[in-house]
C-alpha cells in the first residue's frame, strides 16, 4: 500500500465559451446583409478546453514552412520503412541486384546509342498514362538515355519504398508518394538543358520561348501576390459568363442560400431536384457556361432545380461544426422547397463532399421516419473511407493534429492548402507539366471556364474541417454506424430511396471503388454508373462534347451483391454522354408534368437573382 497521498491537480482556466446563438430560420431570410454579417453562427458548446496553446502555435508557424505537411508524420513513416529495410538483408541484396542488372543493360545501350539497329526505349518504357517523354524528340540519344536513366530511377525506387516485409501499408504509402514527389522534381523534362522539346523550340524561335515563359512565370507571380483569381481576367465573371442559369435566391441563412432556378419548359415534372454541392468550392461546377451547365439541361428536360451556395467562412466562423452544413444547409433547403412545393418528394443530388453530407442526411431522416427524399443522387461521393485514395495520406493521427493546430491559429484552412494537397496528388499533369509548357516552351493554355472555377477555391472552417477528418476519414464512423446525428447512431442501411449513384474511371479524389462501397451499404435499388474522365470533368459531360462514354447496371435492394471488378466486367459500355441517362432516369420516378411552381415565397426584399451574392464572398 503507497504511503505517498495523491492530490489531484488544480484544475487549468477553462476557455470561455461563448453561448450559441439562434439558428436563422425562413423568417430571417430578410435581414439585411450588414446585420447578417455580424451574427455569427455557433455549433454549441466546444469540447472542453483549447490545450496547449504554446504547442499549438508553434505547430502552426512549423506549418508556414511545411505547407500544411506535419514532418513527424513524415519522420515516423521514413523511421518505419527504413528501420525494417536496414533488418532486411535479403531484400536489400535483391534490390542491389537489380541496380546491377539495370545498370548494366543501361551501359550497354549507351554503347550502342548511335548503332543503326539500335532501338529507343530498349531497357526501359514509360507507362502509357506517362506524358513526359512522347514525341519523336525524347526518341534521339542522348535524350532518350536520359529519360532511360531516369524511368530506371524511378522504379528502383518504388521497388525499394514498397514490399518491405514489416512496414505497415499507410507508412509504405507515405514513403513512395513522398519519394515520388522528389523524383518528380528531378525529371529532364522539367530542365531546359535535358529537355529536347525545349530546345528545339528555343533553336526555332530564337530563344523568344524564354521571353514568353518569363513573361509567364512574372504573370502568375503578380496574380499569386495580388490574390487575383483567374476569372479576374474578364473572360469568365461569375454571374456574366459562367453562372448564368436564370434563377432567384429563394431564401438566405447565415451559411446557405438556396437559389431557384426559372423554368424553361412549359410544364414540368412535379418533384423538384435539390443540388447539395461540395463547400470546398463554389457551386457554380454544375452550372458553368451555358453550355456546358448540368442545371440549364435539367431545365431543358423539365425539372425544377434548386441548388445550395455555400457561404465562405472565415475566421468568425470557426466553430461551425459539421452537422450545421446539415442543419443549415440540406435540413433548411428542404423546408424552403417544402413552402414553395408542399407535399412533393424531392430528388436530391449530392456532389462530392456534398454528396456525404446528402447521405447523413438521407440516413438520419430515414430514422426519423421523415421520406420527403423521393430518389437520392450521389456524385463521386464516399461514404466509406477505408480506400479513400491517395487523400488519405494526408490523414492519419499526427497528420490530423498538425493541421488542427494550423486552423486552430488561423480559424479555418486556407485555400492555398487545399489546392496543394490536390496538386500533389497529381503533381505531373497539374506541377512539373505546366512548368515544361507554360515557363520553358513558353507557351500557354487557353483558360476554360473549369480553371476558372478551380481557381476559386473556398476556405473550410476549423471545427467542421476537424470533424470531418476525424469522424470520417480518421475514424470512419459513418460506414462503422457510429456516426451520430441528434445525440443518436445513424446507418446507412435505413435508406430505401432509389439511388443513382456516380464514380468517375480517373478520379484521384473519391477512387470510383471507393464510391462503389455503397452498394452494400444502403438497403436501395442502386443505379451505379462509372463515367470516364476526372473528378470534375468527368462529371461536366455535356451531351453535345465528345469523348465521353460510361458503364451503368442497376442492383436492385434485394439482389445479390456483384464485386466491382466483376461489375467492370458486367456492365454494358455506351458512348456519349451519362447527362442524358441519369434524367431518364429521374424521370421514370417522377410524375407527370404540370404547370410550374411559383418562384420562391412571394417577394421577399433583399433576396437577389441568381447567382446571389455568397458566390461573391
Amino acid at each position: 500500500m503507497s504511503v505517498v497521498q495523491i492530490f489531484p491537480r488544480a484544475e487549468e482556466p477553462s476557455v470561455q465559451v461563448l453561448p450559441a446563438h439562434p439558428v436563422a430560420g425562413p423568417e430571417a431570410s430578410t435581414a439585411s446583409p450588414e446585420r447578417r454579417e455580424h451574427m455569427p453562427v455557433a455549433a454549441g458548446a466546444l469540447p472542453g478546453s483549447e490545450q496547449y496553446p504554446f504547442d499549438r502555435a508553434f505547430h502552426a508557424m512549423l506549418a508556414r514552412f511545411t505547407g500544411g505537411i506535419s514532418p513527424l508524420a513524415l519522420s515516423l513513416a521514413w523511421l518505419d520503412w527504413s528501420s525494417h529495410l536496414a533488418a532486411a538483408p535479403q531484400r536489400q541484396l535483391e534490390i542491389s541486384r537489380n541496380i546491377v542488372r539495370d545498370t548494366g543493360r543501361l551501359a550497354e545501350a549507351a554503347v550502342h546509342a548511335t548503332s543503326p539497329g539500335q532501338k529507343p526505349w530498349s531497357v526501359i518504357q514509360p507507362q502509357e498514362r506517362d506524358r513526359r517523354f512522347r514525341g519523336p524528340q525524347w526518341e534521339l540519344a542522348p535524350f532518350n538515355l536520359l529519360a532511360q536513366a531516369f524511368l530506371l530511377g524511378e522504379r528502383w525506387w518504388r521497388d525499394a519504398a514498397t514490399g518491405v516485409r514489416g512496414v505497415s501499408h499507410a507508412n509504405e504509402a507515405i514513403v513512395e508518394f513522398s519519394m515520388r514527389q522528389m523524383l518528380d522534381m528531378l525529371a529532364p523534362s522539367n530542365f531546359a538543358a535535358t529537355n529536347p522539346k525545349v530546345l528545339e523550340k528555343a533553336f526555332q524561335s530564337g530563344g523568344e520561348n524564354f521571353v514568353f515563359g518569363w513573361q509567364n512565370w512574372c504573370n502568375d507571380l503578380m496574380r499569386l501576390l495580388s490574390n487575383s483569381k483567374l476569372a479576374d481576367d474578364g473572360q469568365f465573371v461569375v454571374g456574366k459568363t459562367v453562372a448564368v442559369s436564370p434563377g432567384k435566391v429563394v431564401y438566405r441563412n447565415e451559411l446557405i442560400e438556396l437559389i431557384q432556378y426559372y423554368p424553361t419548359t412549359a410544364q414540368v415534372r412535379p418533384e423538384p431536384i435539390l443540388i447539395v454541392p461540395a463547400w470546398i468550392m463554389k457551386y457554380y461546377i454544375l452550372d458553368l457556361s451555358p453550355h456546358n451547365s448540368l442545371v440549364k439541361f435539367l431545365t431543358g428536360q423539365g425539372f425544377t432545380v434548386f441548388a445550395i451556395s455555400w457561404r465562405n467562412p472565415d475566421a468568425r466562423n470557426r466553430d461551425l461544426a459539421f452537422d450545421d452544413y446539415r442543419r443549415l444547409g440540406v435540413m433548411a433547403a428542404l423546408d424552403v422547397i417544402g413552402l414553395i412545393m408542399p407535399g412533393r418528394k424531392t430528388h436530391a443530388l449530392g456532389y462530392c463532399l456534398g454528396g456525404t453530407l446528402l447521405s447523413i442526411a438521407a440516413a438520419a431522416m430515414e430514422r426519423d421516419g421523415d421520406s420527403r427524399f423521393g430518389t437520392v443522387t450521389l456524385l463521386a461521393a464516399q461514404t466509406d473511407f477505408t480506400e479513400a485514395g491517395e487523400l488519405t495520406l494526408f490523414v492519419n493521427e499526427s497528420q490530423v493534429a498538425f493541421l488542427e493546430d494550423m486552423m486552430w491559429q488561423r480559424g479555418y484552412l486556407d485555400t492555398t492548402q487545399m489546392a496543394g494537397a490536390f496538386q500533389l496528388l497529381r503533381s505531373n499533369e497539374l506541377i512539373w507539366s505546366r512548368l515544361s509548357h507554360d515557363y520553358l516552351m513558353g507557351e500557354s493554355a487557353p483558360p476554360s471556364d473549369l480553371m476558372a472555377w478551380n481557381a476559386d477555391a473556398t476556405r473550410l472552417p476549423y471545427r467542421m474541417h476537424s470533424e470531418y477528418l476525424r469522424k470520417l476519414f480518421l475514424d470512419n464512423d459513418l460506414a462503422g454506424g457510429r456516426y451520430l446525428v441528434g445525440g443518436r447512431s445513424i446507418s446507412l442501411s435505413d435508406i430505401h430511396a432509389p439511388m443513382f449513384v456516380v464514380g468517375t474511371l480517373a478520379d484521384h479524389v473519391a477512387p470510383w471503388r471507393s464510391v462503389y462501397k455503397v452498394h452494400y451499404q444502403v438497403d436501395a435499388d442502386v443505379t451505379f454508373l462509372l463515367t470516364s474522365g476526372g473528378h470534375n470533368a468527368g462529371v461536366v459531360a455535356p451531351p453535345q462534347e465528345p469523348g465521353h462514354s460510361y458503364q451503368v447496371l442497376t442492383k436492385a435492394a434485394d439482389a445479390p451483391y456483384v464485386g466491382a471488378d466483376e461489375w467492370l466486367k458486367l456492365a454494358p459500355r455506351i458512348e456519349g454522354s451519362w447527362w442524358p441517362e441519369w434524367a431518364k432516369w429521374l424521370a421514370a420516378r417522377s410524375g407527370a408534368p404540370c404547370d410550374p411552381p411559383q418562384i420562391g415565397l412571394g417577394d421577399v426584399p433583399g433576396l437577389p437573382d441568381a447567382p446571389g451574392d455568397y458566390v461573391h464572398t
